[in-house]
């Protein structure tokens, strides 16, 4: 086994955004507090610590006793649950969807990247507990993102017309998906290991949340991975305060709004707040609450409420107001005794967006780390790499740069006319000179011959290029497809492939591996070659 690691940067598939954010860019210094290292997090937990009450831990811990009561776990997650009641304990979070069967691969890595900072984190702060949390999005309405996974460019799909928060879905339906997906596993030890958990998952288990629990469960309770569905009243009832000023106030539009004004200047802008940013929840219902001539309505329904009598709603079921992309990161904040969140760029791009907000109703904000993002190798097609002389690094190149380069490598004519057009350009540095001292006008036409001489120039050399590849198609062919094969789509594998693709190949032995060569505060991403 080889690991490797390449800055984000040179991978080609980060953003600006994230790009800045590693490298610390001044740009960015308004939109977070402190930094993912050590010195960040010593200060953090001294924020933390004064911030978070007795009272809120106790009903932390009673929820998630509530939640884990029908579910087997390991003796380190009841541990950590217990733990939490401690004043000297936070918690390290994550978050995802209910993804059918975890979705895409990276669901595994940011589970690994949450249990190995708090690993690292309990050797550098020896009287500080850590709590490896992961956050189901049970809350979540957008079925059509979660309800398949790929596997073998195969997509596994389950369909179903439920609606509403898709924690509560019953997993009615998917044994049907079971069967299809068996057909594709095959027979072996690993194999057969796969079908049982996805059977013991879904088929025995009510809804999606406990499914989801169960998986996690399995694959990461040895770590002590504690699971939070915050779909909960008792937990909720910790949110009223901010419920009810959002409500009122319309505070988060206000704080996120300035902020993108500025953010926007230099960045893409993730999510675009509302002048509400709750939905009303029920079992088969998610819908916005909107305002409308001072009556609070949810949207594509008959309900409304006077502004009384929805804080006397707030306050008798405080479990039917679900926070948007907007307001969730502060929930969380809230109940939990959060150091850190661990996400993808675009989380982390849609958290930048919030400091001022959490500022405005004085929540500490988190520290924001970016999750560990790995390519797996197998030894056949590092093998391959190397016969065609394709290092690591370079599979990451657009598919057209790589191709002429490497065909420009194993050429034995002179394709490239860089020379040529330096000379070119020189000899029109003169005439411009020559223009300019007899005639000024002829400088335009100076150019615009020199554009056009250009020009002909590249295209001749393109037409060279398209013909040493047509001379050398068997290269080319051979690194099309390994590229295609690594990365599919001209994606990162971690956001096409399932987990069960590689776990049929390597067992549990591929979670091991990425548990003992996952490094969160690298800021790199990882290369493995099994």
């Amino acid at each position: 086994m080889e690991v490797k690691q390449l800055p984000f940067k040179e991978t080609g598939f980060f953003s600006k955004t994230m790009i800045d954010y590693l490298e610390q860019s001044s740009k960015l210094g308004p939109f977070y507090n402190e930094f993912p290292n050590l010195e960040g997090f010593k200060k953090q937990l001294s924020n933390k610590e004064t911030s978070f009450t007795k009272e809120t831990r106790e009903v932390l811990v009673a929820s998630l006793e509530k939640q884990y009561k029908d579910f087997q776990t390991t003796d380190l997650t009841q541990e950590n649950i217990q733990l939490l009641k401690k004043s000297n304990t936070f918690t390290i979070t994550t978050g995802h969807q209910l993804n059918l069967f975890t979705g895409p691969l990276y669901f595994l890595y940011k589970i690994v990247s949450v249990i190995n900072l708090c690993e690292e984190l309990r050797i550098q702060f020896p009287d500080k507990n850590f709590v490896p949390v992961y956050w189901m999005a049970t809350e979540d309405h957008d079925f059509d993102e979660i309800n398949y996974f790929n596997f073998k460019g195969k997509k596994v799909q389950w369909n179903s017309e439920q609606t509403g928060g898709v924690g509560r879905f019953s997993t009615e339906g998917l044994q049907e998906v079971l069967e299809v997906f068996s057909d594709h596993l095959g027979t072996s030890k690993n194999a057969t290991y796969l079908k049982e958990l996805f059977s013991k998952a879904y088929i025995a288990h009510n809804n999606l949340a406990d499914a989801t629990r169960f998986i996690a469960n399995e694959l990461f309770g040895t770590y002590g991975l504690v699971v939070i569905d915050a779909d909960d009243r008792e937990l909720k009832r910790q949110f009223i305060p901010f419920v009810k000023r959002e409500l009122v106030e319309q505070i988060s539009f206000k704080a996120v709004s300035e902020t993108i004004e500025e953010f926007g200047k230099d960045y893409k802008v993730q999510v675009n707040p509302r002048e509400i940013n709750l939905f009303y929840l029920t079992d088969s219902l998610r819908e916005r609450i909107i305002l409308e001539n001072g009556v609070y309505k949810v949207n594509n329904t008959d309900i409304q409420w006077t502004k009384e009598a929805l804080i006397e709603e707030v306050e008798n079921a405080p479990e039917h107001f679900s926070p948007n992309v907007i307001m969730r990161p502060l929930y969380q904040e809230v109940i939990l005794p959060n150091l850190c969140y661990i996400g993808g760029g675009g989380e982390m791009a849609y958290w930048l967006e919030l400091k001022k907000y959490f500022e405005t109703v004085a929540i500490p904000f988190p520290i924001l780390l970016l999750r560990n993002s790995v390519q797996v190798i197998s030894e056949k097609q590092s093998k391959k790499l190397e016969k065609l002389q394709v290092s690591t690094k370079e599979l990451f190149l657009k598919q057209n740069d790589l191709l002429a380069k490497k065909v420009l490598e194993n050429t034995e004519v002179t394709v490239d006319f860089t020379n040529q057009k330096k000379f070119l350009q020189d000899q029109f540095d003169n005439l411009r000179e020559v223009a300019v001292q007899t005639d000024v006008s002829f400088v335009g036409a100076v150019n615009a011959q020199e554009k056009k001489q250009l020009k002909g120039l590249e295209n001749l050399e393109k037409r060279l290029l398209r013909a040493e590849k047509r001379k050398q198609q068997d290269l080319v062919t051979r690194i099309t497809e390994i590229q295609n094969e690594m990365l599919p789509n001209q994606s990162l594998e971690e956001r096409q492939r399932n987990f069960s693709e590689y776990y049929l190949e390597y067992g549990a032995r591929f979670i091991t591996v990425l548990k003992d060569n996952l490094q969160p505060l690298q800021l790199e991403f990882t290369i493995l070659t099994l």
